[in-house]
């Protein structure tokens, strides 16, 4: 069978890929072809001139058109792991060629390389195990009970509204912000048939609920969990972005409320029932987060490995599910959890992380943050941080950031993530939640139905920010 490809209007062209090119060489570019060469780095590796190096010029460009092409995965249909895993591979080659003009040996740049891989194991084992419970969970029923009570509850529209916001809103913490939409946004669709404006408007909420109530929590983002993993904020720390996060849901929701009717839908008869062994999966994934606490507060152990013991007490778990008792399940094997993982996912963040890594071994990151964090000052550049991620993605956006590693307070550190988790939200391809629910709901659930509130969405975001500095200001001692 024959791949077919649309090629999009030029109007779109430029939304989807141009623009985002014209910021990154803006931002990245411009100030290297200046001939800024007053970052130089340590020892005997002699950095002068590297950034308006012809070969690192191609290693930027490499970064910037593997990512155009993750831009056009809707068109193209190749996953976006696969062009960010070729330009990694690219920027690393360019660099490896150009590093004897600069004093650079091999061992240099072999501890180069195993820095990212050493920041990428730990990212890959955490959300491997985190994902692993989320692909159990799912396969037990859990989600499509939930979905079923929320379906025939015999609610009016406006009323599903603020039900499928508010539970995105207290469930993204838990299961990230991505599985919470998908959950979600299947009770709208099954709610909605045959009425696309509610289905629309819907999904926005819940996209705005569940990056902002991902935001509080290091669970229920990316963007949160490397934060957290870096050790710039500890576990508990976030927790004071949960009124910021609020009132950046509940903001725009009331606006759009009024947009909402009040009928009812058709009934729907739909009864599921929780496979057995489910309430206790349940039980162990909550005990595994808390193991995770646990090793980095109590043991000063990385997350990580809490998560990976918590998995292997899944896997005994599913084992005794499997041969034991009269409700015994033989089908159910975790290790074909482990195989149906989002891969894809796991590959494109490898391809961000090494990607990003060679940028910063050139000195580029280390020039966007002269120019923006010592130029700008950290509040406004943190802000324009939550934009730059509504338009090419918040985890390369945050991954930069660590990369840079600013000299920011816990305010500081606690506002990027804030502009980070909830600025995607301003555009539908802004978060894995909105990418994953355009494809859910193809056609009614779209890139400009979601533009036409994004002026809502920034009065929510502008709120957000503005509760942070009046409420964490002042308990953080900010002026």
């Amino acid at each position: 069978m024959l791949m077919t490809f649309t090629f999009p209007s030029p109007q779109e062209f430029f939304k989807r890929s141009l623009f985002p090119f014209l910021m990154l060489l803006s931002i990245l570019a411009i100030p290297a072809l200046a001939g800024d060469n007053s970052h130089g780095g340590g020892g005997e590796i002699n950095r002068e001139g590297m950034l308006s190096n012809p070969w690192a010029i191609a290693a930027l460009m490499a970064f910037v058109l593997s990512y155009i092409a993750v831009l056009f995965e809707e068109k193209t249909h190749l996953r976006k792991s696969k062009p960010v895993m070729l330009g990694a591979g690219l920027v690393w080659v360019f660099i490896a060629i150009m590093a004897p003009d600069y004093g650079i040996d091999h061992h240099t740049l072999r501890a180069a390389v195993f820095h990212g891989l050493e920041e990428y194991g730990s990212l890959l084992l955490f959300l491997l195990a985190a994902m692993t419970y989320i692909a159990a969970l799912e396969e037990r029923n859990v989600f499509a009970v939930l979905r079923s009570k929320l379906v025939t509850a015999g609610l009016n529209m406006r009323q599903i509204f603020w039900v499928t916001g508010i539970f995105s809103f207290c469930l993204s913490p838990i299961a990230d912000n991505l599985t919470t939409a998908l959950v979600m946004g299947a009770v709208v669709m099954a709610v909605g048939k045959g009425n696309p404006k509610f289905i629309g408007i819907a999904c926005i909420n819940i996209v705005n609920a569940a990056n902002a109530g991902g935001a509080f929590s290091p669970f229920g983002d990316i963007t949160t969990l490397m934060v957290w993993q870096a050790g710039h904020v500890e576990f508990f720390d976030f927790f004071p972005l949960f009124l910021p996060s609020l009132a950046c849901f509940l903001i725009p929701a009331f606006i759009m409320n009024f947009f909402v009717s009040t009928h009812k839908p058709k009934a729907i008869k739909e009864k599921i029932k929780m496979k057995y062994g489910a309430k206790l999966i349940i039980a162990l994934g909550f005990a595994t987060i808390a193991m995770a606490i646990s090793f980095e507060q109590v043991l000063g152990l990385p997350p990580f490995l809490g998560m990976m013991t918590g998995m292997s007490v899944l896997m005994i778990t599913a084992f005794f599910i499997r041969k034991t008792g009269k409700k015994a399940d033989p089908d159910f094997d975790v290790l074909e959890q482990v195989a149906n993982a989002e891969w894809d996912t796991l590959l494109f963040f490898f391809g961000v992380i090494f990607s990003v890594g060679g940028l910063t071994f050139l000195g580029y990151l280390e020039l966007v943050s002269s120019t923006m964090y010592d130029g700008y000052g950290a509040s406004i550049t943190n802000i324009v941080m939550g934009f730059a991620s509504a338009l090419i993605d918040n985890i390369p956006v945050m991954f930069a950031i660590l990369s840079m590693n600013p000299d920011l307070d816990q305010f500081q550190w606690l506002l990027v993530t804030l502009t980070c988790g909830v600025g995607g939200t301003m555009l539908s391809i802004g978060s894995a939640a909105g990418v994953a629910l355009m494809g859910v709901a193809k056609g009614q659930y779209t890139f400009f139905g979601h533009l036409r509130w994004t002026p809502v969405i920034m009065i929510g975001y502008a709120a957000a920010i503005a509760v942070h500095f009046w409420v964490n200001g002042s308990l953080m001692g900010v002026e």
